[in-house]
């Protein structure tokens, strides 16, 4: 190899080596009977297992990468967390089984009114069963309401006091129940907004949303990523390119309304094309990312002043909406990835779309 390719060579391979990535996978239902948007079949759920074994990934406790994100250690390459929302039956009956055997942990994020409810939902006494194996059991909230929303004419002080109070009441009810209730959450549906995440932060939590992309120890702590799976994101391929994903090695986030206006939150309105704006920590990346909008695959994307400037190429429309911006990583199948969650009222700023 001549001398200067190897020069060339030099800045991909010494990122392939520094750059480690932990991942934290999301699922919902494991059956082949619940709802097709939030399950993944029991068979794709084995073979996505089966992936993991066969290529030597560690799964570890979610609390022991949350420990290194506390910390802002580094996290170990080809590692996983692996964890489930929302309550249901089917993560006793189907999952938990299956991870059990392989004596993989997990965590169980519920939403405690709905536990023990009826058929769908699991009960106290299988969290139980679970906890006692290993499994950790951690805050989905008591209602699983939509945080970032507001009641009509209530306040700011007043959404913070409702809000406050289903975080502490779950967390009151696990510690009951289980005995022990770490300070961990996860957002229902995955979504927040600054409020949400600043309430979160108060009140001492370590959060998880719904967004896609590795951890990075320097990332937010309160608006951790996990990739979900599930619906028509259930196929081995989509998990393989998604487990071995790095993360992005973002500095710095802001949001902007035009380039001369910046934005406080990730609420938008119908018709807005809200710029995200990133530095890195490692600038030589800036001219390889490329960004996607859901429902609109590549979007615009500027570099200036050694910042990337990724805008929609068309308005937002009512409903959830997601950048993605991702980079090759120098290592065959893997990427940086990075994604940036926007909540899109209608043109008059109300909530039009179901939770």
């Amino acid at each position: 190899m001549k001398p200067l390719a190897r020069f060339l060579l030099l800045p991909i391979l010494l990122l392939a080596i520094n750059t480690q990535a932990a991942v934290v996978l999301l699922y919902h239902h494991v059956s082949n009977s619940t709802p097709k948007s939030t399950s993944i079949s029991p068979a794709a759920f084995e073979a996505q297992m089966d992936y993991l074994a066969e290529h030597d990934f560690a799964v570890v406790p979610l609390l022991e990468l949350t420990e290194k994100l506390r910390k802002g250690e580094p996290l170990p390459d080809k590692t996983v967390a692996i964890s489930f929302d929302d309550s249901y039956v089917s993560v006793y009956e189907s999952a938990y089984p299956r991870l059990k055997k392989r004596g993989w942990p997990f965590t169980f994020f519920v939403n405690t009114d709905s536990v023990g409810t009826g058929k769908v939902f699991v009960s106290w006494e299988q969290l139980r069963e679970m906890a006692k194996q290993g499994v950790t059991i951690a805050n989905h909230t008591s209602q699983h309401n939509h945080l970032p929303r507001r009641k009509k004419d209530e306040s700011l002080v007043q959404w913070r006091v409702r809000i406050a109070a289903e975080i502490n009441q779950a967390q009151a009810k696990i510690e009951q129940e289980i005995g022990t209730a770490p300070m961990i959450m996860a957002y229902p549906f995955g979504e927040y907004d600054v409020d949400v995440q600043q309430l979160a932060k108060k009140l001492g939590y370590v959060a998880f949303g719904q967004q896609s992309g590795a951890l990075y120890e320097q990332a937010d702590l309160q608006s951790v990523p996990r990739f979900p799976f599930g619906g028509s994101f259930s196929e081995l391929d989509d998990f393989i390119m998604k487990v071995n994903t790095k993360p992005m090695p973002i500095k710095t986030v802001s949001f902007y309304s035009d380039k001369n206006t910046k934005q406080k939150n990730l609420t938008v309105k119908a018709g807005d094309k809200p710029w995200l704006v990133l530095t890195l920590d490692d600038t030589s990346l800036l001219k390889k990312i490329n960004c996607f909008a859901t429902g609109q695959g590549a979007i615009t994307t500027e570099v200036i002043d050694n910042t990337l400037w990724a805008q929609a190429k068309q308005p937002l429309k009512p409903g959830r909406t997601r950048y993605n911006c991702t980079a090759y990583a120098g290592e065959k199948g893997r990427f940086f990835w990075y994604t940036q969650q926007w909540l899109v009222t209608d043109k008059n700023g109300e909530w039009t779309y179901a939770d």
